[in-house]
Order: structure tokens, then C-alpha cells, then sequence
């Protein structure tokens, strides 16, 4: 999912949490939830419901910093990978980039 700047609150397992990310499969929870723990941050899950109460196979992942906003720590470089790298967008998104390429030749 890409980063978008808004800004969700709300509850997971009973504790008001701003949401990351919705509707994100297991891999990418899983990405998310060593990431943003790896940084310090309390991540709250919970899997999704539809309508009628059946469990989707989605999952819904926050944390418990209610001021936590992705877009902003991601281009303010304040997370850090395992390898001590900060997190680029292109990172947080799980895309392949070719840091040999300038980013004026790059096509789309």
C-alpha cells in the first residue's frame, strides 16, 4: 500500500491505535509488524471482518502511538532497517529499486 499521509485512529483488541495499514495480507503484516517493532513501536493486529462476522484473510495492523504517522516518518528518515539503513519509501512498499540507475532515467 503506499503511503498516503492520512492519519486513522482506531481500536484494536480494546486500545486506540493509529492504523498503518488495512486490508494487507500476512506477508505484508509480517514485514510491518518486524519493522515497526524493530523501531520501538507497540504493533496491535487484528484480522478483518466482513459484514456478517465471518474472518477475512485480511489483516488490520496499528500501533499504539497515536501520533504515528507513516508518511511522515518515512520521509523524515526516522526509521531504521535491521541492516541500520533508513527506510525509504521504496522500502516501506516492498518495491525492487536499481540504485544504479539516476532517478531521471528511470522509466516507468
Amino acid at each position: 500500500m503506499a503511503l498516503r499521509g492520512k492519519h486513522n485512529v482506531a481500536e484494536i483488541d480494546g486500545v486506540r491505535c493509529t492504523i498503518v495499514e488495512s486490508g494487507i495480507g500476512k506477508e505484508r503484516l509480517d514485514f510491518l509488524s518486524d519493522l515497526l517493532s524493530y523501531n520501538g513501536l507497540e504493533v496491535k493486529t487484528e484480522q478483518e471482518k466482513d459484514q456478517d462476522g465471518n474472518l477475512l484473510e485480511t489483516f488490520l495492523l496499528g500501533v499504539k502511538d497515536i501520533l504515528f504517522n507513516p508518511t511522515i516518518v518515512v520521509y523524515e528518515q526516522k526509521l531504521f532497517r535491521k541492516d541500520g539503513e533508513v527506510v525509504t519509501a521504496t522500502y516501506w512498499e516492498q518495491k525492487k529499486s536499481d540504485t544504479e540507475i539516476p532517478y531521471w532515467q528511470v522509466r516507468r
